[in-house]
């Protein structure tokens, strides 16, 4: 049985380095605007194993976040700084997850197009 470990900060940059060559125009200027130096975040039934997951940018009351539990970015309100508590389970690329945040700005609204946690069998 394979033990899930957290990813290091190493292979997270390598991550956002390699979506940072897809971003052009006024997505790459809003990750500019919002990226912050990627930061653990608590999230109340996910990730404690690894100390939480982390926060690579903030903007109003969102934040993108990578999930290492399901390898992919996405995006989750917050009422307070260093806790979340909406968990996705999206396998975006940060660049899609910049630009569904370029969107809600744009078009306001929910954030819509998010996979929830894992559900039990029977209970979909």
């Amino acid at each position: 049985m394979m033990t899930w470990e957290s990813i290091t900060i190493e292979k997270l940059y390598d991550e956002i380095l390699r979506s940072e060559e897809e971003m052009h125009g006024e997505i790459l200027r809003l990750w500019e605007l919002i990226q912050i130096f990627p930061e653990k975040w608590t999230q109340e039934e996910y990730g404690k194993e690894g100390g939480g997951f982390w926060v690579v940018a903030v903007c109003g009351r969102h934040i993108i976040w990578y999930n290492d539990i399901e390898d992919g970015f996405n995006i989750s309100p917050y009422r307070r700084y260093g806790e979340f508590e909406e968990y996705w389970c999206n396998q975006d690329y940060l660049y899609r997850a910049v630009e569904r945040m370029l969107s809600i700005i744009k078009f306001g609204g929910k954030l819509g197009g998010g996979f929830g946690p894992p559900q039990p069998i029977g209970e979909a």
